[in-house]
């Protein structure tokens, strides 16, 4: 098959100044990407190109992201993979709706708050005492199985042979090998695989890695039984153990994925779709909710103003998150509802005031009772003009990374997907003879008895891993993604704002700077919050002044590390799709490898 890839748009560095002109006319680093067969966004070329392999070879969506889900297991072994956890929102054609497929893990059955408080002392970083339970497999499967029209041997062929014979390393992928080398190097197994000489991969090395090979054939012929009840869940178990850990065969022979009902709220004329609560996406639903009673063409796009207005909604949705988020299996009476109310919204956007920042973290508010603020609680603001020092914590979760992706078929199906080791490397614990790295989700939780987010067996941590979609008129319209922990709500949210409310097309909207504040309880334990309004350099330069007299800590740098995108943090992907014409437009920030294919 001969495969015709349409682009548009001319790659124009960016200026310092480029962003000071019309949002919309602005150029790009990267071209707009189109067309109407089918569509990929994805973090890596190779997991670009296999989506497209299956969707040129007549399977839908939904197999195309399986294919590049072990893809990504392969090219990202820092961001996601077999060990990992994720949420995945697809728009079925076939039955007219948005479904969310739950693929994240509960802690293990030993892994009681009082084991940890007596044996650990704390919730580690990474290492054994960090795992919860592998749900990402458990998640695609469940999706495959409900949706998908290929056999997983087919799926499943481009990464068996990556993974088998080799690719080469990029910047991207060497860097996060070097910054990781220390934590690899502890485990045996870990450096086995990635540091076989005692030296990271470097730009351009090929990487084999036969043992995830076997691994992913093994599914290819079994399914997820190989995984969860096979071979590779009794290498797993035993690996675990031997090394300390708490994971047994029987957490993965129960595991359970499961298919829930997604959040939504309407933002003028929108339907905005994400995953519900063990998911933090409902942090980016309030804060639009938030921001929907704000004339935001009005106020300019990354005015002082506008980003005032910005970072006010993100602290107080993040407020809410903290009393009321975790496993719904752990906390059935917590008022999700209520949140996502617009009556609610209007009462916790009367807290925002124009002339002076909201200081330190947010009080959450009261929606069970219709209250702005929680009774015990108190607001309080910077007073204005005065000198504001940053202390800005690490968003992305002190080193979390991430994978995403997006993908549309010829047949009206849609697929965006957030999945995740969580830190870097996760756990830093490669499995024995099965050849991929175990997460280290399990440092989510607390160990407070006050927290709804303590740590229990079974427990579901609640996540950043937020996906998300909108549809128009009852159609698919966009669907986009992004990583970067505890930034994650806030780039899609401006991302999202960038396209309907200032008309960019999706390479500009996912170029665009962006502001991050960090004035919340980050989802790292021990959830410490920080003090910090960051952006590029270049914004800073135009907008700081004006917002530090409001008393928001702005913290300017050239660049947003690790993610190398010179306009902020993420790496966002969109995928929108035209009303009326049908025609597909793909868009990705210059962030991580990101890459877009379609035809």
């Amino acid at each position: 098959m001969r495969t015709w890839i349409l682009i548009t748009m001319s790659i124009i560095t960016l200026g310092e100044e480029v962003w000071a002109q019309s949002a919309a006319g602005v150029p790009t680093w990267r071209p707009v990407v189109m067309g109407k067969n089918g569509m990929v966004a994805a973090e890596h070329p190779l997991q670009a190109v296999a989506g497209l392999r299956v969707l040129q070879n007549g399977g839908n969506a939904i197999d195309a992201a399986v294919a590049l889900f072990y893809m990504t297991a392969v090219t990202e072994p820092s961001e996601a993979g077999l060990g990992g956890d994720g949420f995945l929102l697809a728009y079925i054609k076939a039955t007219d709706r948005v479904i969310l497929i739950n693929g994240s893990g509960g802690a293990p059955k030993l892994a009681t708050a009082e084991y940890y408080r007596s044996k650990v002392g704390s919730v580690p970083p990474d290492g054994p005492y960090s795992t919860a339970v592998p749900g990402a497999v458990g998640g695609f499967d469940l999706l495959h199985k409900k949706y998908g029209t290929k056999d997983y041997r087919v799926l499943l062929a481009d990464a068996i042979e990556a993974a088998k014979n080799g690719y080469a390393v990029s910047a991207w992928g060497a860097g996060n090998f070097r910054r990781s080398l220390g934590m690899l190097s502890r485990w045996k197994s870990s450096a086995a695989v990635f540091l076989p000489d005692g030296n990271p991969p470097a730009i351009g090395d090929w990487l084999v890695q036969r043992d995830l090979a076997g691994s992913i054939s093994m599914i290819a012929e079994k399914g997820a039984a190989a995984f969860y009840k096979g071979d590779i869940a009794k290498m797993t178990a035993s690996y675990h153990e031997r090394n300390g850990g708490l994971l047994r065969y029987a957490d993965l022979a129960e595991f359970q994925a499961e298919e829930a009902e997604p959040i939504r709220i309407h933002y003028r004329g929108y339907d905005i779709y994400q995953s519900p609560p063990n998911s933090g996406g409902i942090v980016m639903l309030m804060a639009l909710n938030i921001l929907e009673g704000f004339d935001l063409k009005a106020l300019g796009h990354n005015t002082p103003e506008y980003l005032h207005v910005l970072t006010e909604a993100f602290k107080l949705a993040f407020a809410d998150r903290y009393p009321y988020i975790t496993d719904p299996r752990f906390a059935p009476g917590a008022p999700i509802a209520q949140l996502l109310s617009k009556p609610y919204a209007a009462q916790r956007r009367g807290l925002i005031r124009m002339d002076r920042a909201i200081a330190g973290v947010a009080p959450p508010g009261d929606p069970g009772h219709g209250k702005a603020i929680l009774d015990g609680h108190a607001i309080r603001y910077h007073e204005p003009g005065k000198a504001v020092t940053a202390a800005l914590r690490d968003l992305r979760a002190d080193g979390e990374q991430t994978s995403s992706f997006s993908v549309a078929d010829r047949w009206g199906n849609v697929v965006s997907v957030t999945h995740s080791v969580n830190g870097g490397f996760g756990s830093g614990m490669v499995v024995d003879g099965a050849g991929f790295v175990l997460n280290n989700r399990g440092a989510y939780f607390g160990l407070d008895p006050a927290d709804i987010n303590i740590i229990a067996p079974g427990k579901r941590t609640r996540q950043g891993a937020i996906p998300a979609m909108a549809l128009k008129d009852g159609k698919p319209y966009l669907a986009w993604n992004t990583p970067g922990g505890d930034t994650i709500p806030q780039t899609l949210t401006q991302a999202f704002l960038n396209v309907v409310e200032f008309g960019m097309n999706v390479q500009q909207a996912a170029e665009a700077p962006s502001a991050m504040t960090s004035n919340f309880r980050v989802s790292m334990y021990p959830q410490s919050p920080g003090d910090g309004l960051a952006m590029p350099q270049f914004l800073a330069d135009r907008v700081g002044a004006k917002l530090r007299a409001l008393g928001h800590p702005v913290i300017g740098s050239p660049t947003q590390p690790p993610y190398g995108s010179p306009s902020g943090p993420g790496a966002v992907k969109m995928i929108l799709i035209h009303p009326t014409t049908g025609v597909m437009y793909g868009g990705a920030s210059p962030g991580k490898d990101n890459y877009v294919i379609g035809w």
